[in-house]
């Protein structure tokens, strides 16, 4: 057997599922990259941090040009994840977080990600004029449920522009030989998204950047569908037109929650910004990786694009950018430890700044780096420490918390669900809440400093306050 049975098999397979050809070739770069051990680390000895940026804060945008900027400028969230670390198995975006800030009296509407983004986009279109486009690159398993939740609003799609595009597809790789994995049991876990890395292939395979270019639009804010900090902006549109640049990255400061995340780094070699991510990051660099002292900023994820050097950069490579590959290690079913080990091959989207010469990046406020990765960033999204304003933005009313809940009761939704079913307590006066143990929280709860649950767990009663050692 020669070192590319497996890649032939892989191509084949790709081939037959009517995976894009930019795909295809993306997926063999890295296939042979793989192959010769590439980790794609980044150590620390080669780079030097990156601190001397634009702050969003200092800007002096005159609102004609902010205005002119956001006029043509579209929005592209990105919406392929299932979010199955927290036991769900449809597109994340569906997920409730926020009651709309237009509820009646009585049973309140519960407000998704989607519905929460689309008010987003029309309050600034209603609030500038501008057509701000709202497009969504789906995955095949995101794309059917996100499509039904999109009727909703008839509104939000652009005349001549489709709202979505489809995200591609490669198999799993078994660890022992790195060829794809076969398993009956769901043959829908054979396959696995690329990492948003794959959003090249994706934009090259659609034609949607040339789409966009001939409606008259020249750039185009990425960001993904569970940051609802990443709302249309004016004032950062009309810098980065401003700027020139064939590209840019948002980048917040660092607090003691930011344990994970990539951040953008200064290549010594060239003096090039790269991206280095938590897994190109060496064992060995980890501490000085997160020390904010030496590294203050962090990926936010929010890219910005021009459409004409993003189009050239397309058109030259035919889709396969030159990125840094990710290696991922898991189990071809996530959900049963036992299943076979396998790699997943992946890139990261924000790793372009290396491609784009000319590259740039921005401090942006906290407020527009709202994820949820777990229930924990879930349970603070949901409480008090945020109000949904009537143009659906999410303004912090207080220091969001960290919190830590138990992962054996309320890791996965349907847990967690059961025991807030009264609602999240109010945490805008908490510094922190632990919970552990299997407690079940009553209505108008609150938490107070460094609280902490433990022990079997309970009932917290309707109103009762947790501090320190309980309630």
């Amino acid at each position: 057997m020669t070192d590319l049975t497996g890649l032939e098999q892989a191509r084949t397979k790709m081939t037959e599922a009517g995976v894009a050809p930019a795909a295809i070739e993306t997926f063999t770069r890295f296939y042979h990259l793989l192959r010769a051990g590439e980790t794609g680390l980044i150590r620390e000895d080669d780079i030097d941090p990156l601190v001397d940026i634009p702050n969003r804060a200092d800007l002096t945008i005159g609102d004609d040009d902010a205005s002119a900027a956001l006029a043509q400028t579209a929005m592209l969230k990105l919406n392929g994840g299932l979010g199955t670390s927290m036991g769900m198995d449809q597109a994340k975006s569906l997920l409730p977080v926020r009651v709309s800030p237009g509820a009646a009296d009585g049973e309140p509407e519960m407000l998704t990600f989607l519905d929460i983004i689309v008010g987003q986009v029309r309050a600034a279109r209603q609030a500038t004029g501008a057509r701000l486009p709202l497009l969504f690159m789906n995955s095949f398993r995101t794309r059917d449920d996100t499509l039904a939740a999109l009727e909703r609003y008839p509104d939000i799609a652009v005349d001549g522009l489709p709202v979505d595009f489809l995200q591609n597809r490669e198999p799993k790789l078994l660890a022992d030989g790195l060829t794809p994995v076969t398993w009956e049991k769901d043959p829908d876990l054979e396959w696995c998204p690329p990492g948003h890395g794959d959003l090249y292939p994706a934009l090259h395979a659609s034609g949607v950047v040339v789409a966009l270019l001939e409606a008259g639009f020249r750039y185009m804010c990425v960001s993904n569908s569970d940051n609802l900090g990443a709302t249309p902006d004016a004032t950062i549109a009309g810098w980065f037109a401003a700027s020139g640049a064939p590209y840019a990255a948002e980048l917040c400061r660092k607090t003691a929650a930011d344990v994970k995340g990539g951040q953008l780094v200064v290549r010594k070699a060239d003096g090039r910004i790269v991206q280095r991510e938590t897994a190109q990051t060496h064992p060995d660099d980890v501490a000085a990786s997160l020390d904010a002292t030496r590294h203050p900023f962090f990926h936010t994820n929010n890219l910005w694009f021009n459409l004409e050097a993003l189009a050239a950069e397309l058109e030259r490579t035919s889709g396969v950018l030159e990125l840094p590959l990710i290696r991922n290690d898991k189990t071809v079913d996530p959900s049963d430890s036992s299943s076979p080990q396998v790699v997943q091959i992946e890139s990261a989207m924000g790793a372009a700044v290396a491609v784009f010469e000319g590259a740039t990046a921005i401090e942006v406020e906290r407020s527009r780096f709202l994820p949820v990765k777990t229930t924990n960033d879930l349970l603070v999204l949901r409480s008090d420490v945020y109000d949904l304003t009537p143009d659906y933005r999410l303004e912090a009313q207080a220091l969001a918390p960290l919190v830590d809940l138990d992962k054996e009761h309320y890791k996965l939704i349907d847990g967690f669900t059961e025991r807030f079913a009264a609602g999240a307590p109010s945490l805008r006066d908490a510094d922190s809440l632990t919970v552990r143990g299997d407690w079940t929280f009553g209505s108008g709860v609150r938490v107070e400093g460094k609280a902490e649950l433990t022990g079997d767990g309970g009932t917290v009663p309707d109103g009762a306050t947790v501090g320190p050692e309980g309630f």
